[in-house]
Protein backbone atom coordinates (compact mmCIF):
# COMPACT_ATOMS: atom_id res chain seq x y z
CA UNK A 1 0.00 0.00 0.00
CA UNK A 2 1.45 3.21 -1.17
CA UNK A 3 1.59 6.39 1.44
CA UNK A 4 -1.00 8.32 -0.69
CA UNK A 5 -3.85 7.91 -2.39
CA UNK A 6 -4.99 9.27 -5.36
CA UNK A 7 -8.79 11.42 -4.97
CA UNK A 8 -11.19 10.93 -7.85
CA UNK A 9 -10.15 14.23 -9.15
CA UNK A 10 -6.40 12.78 -9.74
CA UNK A 11 -4.61 14.43 -7.38
CA UNK A 12 -2.57 12.58 -4.20
CA UNK A 13 -3.51 13.02 -1.17
CA UNK A 14 -2.21 11.85 2.14
CA UNK A 15 -3.87 8.91 4.24
CA UNK A 16 -6.17 10.34 6.56
CA UNK A 17 -4.15 9.66 10.32
CA UNK A 18 -6.20 7.48 12.32
CA UNK A 19 -6.06 10.92 14.95
CA UNK A 20 -8.01 12.82 12.35
CA UNK A 21 -10.62 10.38 12.00
CA UNK A 22 -10.77 10.29 15.62
CA UNK A 23 -11.56 14.14 16.17
CA UNK A 24 -14.44 13.58 12.96
CA UNK A 25 -15.68 11.17 15.01
CA UNK A 26 -15.70 13.10 18.34
CA UNK A 27 -17.18 16.42 16.02
CA UNK A 28 -20.50 13.67 14.68
CA UNK A 29 -20.94 12.17 18.22
CA UNK A 30 -21.16 15.70 19.36
CA UNK A 31 -23.62 17.10 16.42
CA UNK A 32 -25.66 14.28 16.86
CA UNK A 33 -26.21 15.06 20.08
CA UNK A 34 -27.26 18.45 19.99
CA UNK A 35 -29.16 17.76 16.82
CA UNK A 36 -31.67 15.00 18.98
CA UNK A 37 -31.38 17.46 21.66
CA UNK A 38 -33.15 19.85 19.63
CA UNK A 39 -35.29 17.66 17.30
CA UNK A 40 -36.39 16.84 21.43
CA UNK A 41 -37.33 20.39 22.38
CA UNK A 42 -39.13 20.54 20.03
CA UNK A 43 -41.29 18.02 19.88
CA UNK A 44 -41.80 18.44 23.76
CA UNK A 45 -42.72 22.37 22.70
CA UNK A 46 -45.33 21.16 20.59
CA UNK A 47 -46.49 18.13 22.73
CA UNK A 48 -46.80 20.37 26.31
CA UNK A 49 -48.28 23.00 24.66
CA UNK A 50 -46.73 25.25 27.31
CA UNK A 51 -44.49 27.99 26.29
CA UNK A 52 -44.50 27.15 22.42
CA UNK A 53 -42.50 30.10 21.12
CA UNK A 54 -39.55 29.65 23.50
CA UNK A 55 -39.38 25.98 23.31
CA UNK A 56 -39.17 25.94 19.41
CA UNK A 57 -36.78 28.78 19.36
CA UNK A 58 -34.50 26.73 21.69
CA UNK A 59 -35.37 23.66 19.50
CA UNK A 60 -34.31 25.62 16.61
CA UNK A 61 -31.53 26.96 17.94
CA UNK A 62 -29.98 23.76 19.57
CA UNK A 63 -30.47 22.11 15.85
CA UNK A 64 -28.46 25.24 14.15
CA UNK A 65 -25.87 24.63 16.64
CA UNK A 66 -25.69 21.21 15.63
CA UNK A 67 -24.77 21.82 12.45
CA UNK A 68 -21.51 23.48 13.16
CA UNK A 69 -19.79 20.44 14.60
CA UNK A 70 -21.65 18.60 12.00
CA UNK A 71 -20.07 20.44 9.06
CA UNK A 72 -16.45 20.20 11.21
CA UNK A 73 -16.91 16.57 11.26
CA UNK A 74 -17.73 16.35 7.57
CA UNK A 75 -14.60 18.74 6.74
CA UNK A 76 -12.18 16.59 9.01
CA UNK A 77 -12.74 13.78 7.45
CA UNK A 78 -12.35 15.18 4.00
CA UNK A 79 -9.41 16.71 5.30
CA UNK A 80 -10.07 20.33 5.28
CA UNK A 81 -7.77 23.03 7.22
CA UNK A 82 -11.12 25.11 7.58
CA UNK A 83 -12.92 22.66 9.44
CA UNK A 84 -10.81 22.54 12.36
CA UNK A 85 -11.32 26.03 13.27
CA UNK A 86 -15.06 25.29 13.70
CA UNK A 87 -13.96 21.49 15.78
CA UNK A 88 -11.75 23.61 18.02
CA UNK A 89 -14.89 26.23 19.26
CA UNK A 90 -16.55 23.62 19.79
CA UNK A 91 -14.90 21.74 21.95
CA UNK A 92 -14.26 25.16 23.51
CA UNK A 93 -17.86 25.72 24.04
CA UNK A 94 -18.94 21.96 25.54
CA UNK A 95 -16.52 22.75 28.38
CA UNK A 96 -18.20 24.83 30.24
CA UNK A 97 -21.48 23.32 29.07
CA UNK A 98 -20.32 19.91 31.03
CA UNK A 99 -19.18 22.27 33.78
CA UNK A 100 -22.58 22.98 33.99
CA UNK A 101 -23.92 20.02 33.65
CA UNK A 102 -21.89 18.49 36.26
CA UNK A 103 -23.16 20.70 39.04
CA UNK A 104 -26.56 19.76 38.25
CA UNK A 105 -28.29 16.95 39.65
CA UNK A 106 -29.72 14.27 37.38
CA UNK A 107 -27.38 15.21 34.40
CA UNK A 108 -24.21 14.64 35.82
CA UNK A 109 -23.64 11.34 33.70
CA UNK A 110 -24.17 13.52 30.59
CA UNK A 111 -21.78 16.20 32.05
CA UNK A 112 -19.14 13.60 32.24
CA UNK A 113 -19.75 12.30 28.84
CA UNK A 114 -19.63 16.20 27.71
CA UNK A 115 -16.24 16.76 29.30
CA UNK A 116 -14.65 13.65 28.12
CA UNK A 117 -15.68 14.57 24.47
CA UNK A 118 -14.61 18.06 24.48
CA UNK A 119 -10.99 17.14 26.33
CA UNK A 120 -10.56 14.26 23.76
CA UNK A 121 -11.49 16.49 20.82
CA UNK A 122 -9.23 19.10 21.99
CA UNK A 123 -6.24 16.36 22.27
CA UNK A 124 -7.22 15.14 18.93
CA UNK A 125 -7.29 18.50 17.05
CA UNK A 126 -3.91 20.10 18.14
CA UNK A 127 -2.14 16.98 17.95
CA UNK A 128 1.03 17.39 15.58
CA UNK A 129 -0.57 14.57 13.29
CA UNK A 130 -3.56 16.12 12.77
CA UNK A 131 -2.40 19.83 12.48
CA UNK A 132 0.12 18.26 9.62
CA UNK A 133 -2.32 15.96 7.82
CA UNK A 134 -4.77 19.31 7.30
CA UNK A 135 -1.68 21.06 5.82
CA UNK A 136 -1.88 23.60 8.90
CA UNK A 137 1.60 25.02 9.64
CA UNK A 138 3.07 25.31 13.14
CA UNK A 139 4.27 29.35 13.72
CA UNK A 140 7.83 29.54 13.08
CA UNK A 141 7.94 27.10 10.13
CA UNK A 142 8.23 27.73 6.69
CA UNK A 143 7.91 24.78 3.56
Amino acid sequence: MSSTEQTPSGTEQTPRPARLAAAAGVNLVEALGLLAGGVYMLVRALADGGDVTSGVTGGVTVIALGLIPLAAARGLWTMRSWSRGPAVITQILALPVAWQMLQTEGVIPFGIVVAALAVAGLVLLVNPATTEALGIRRPGRES
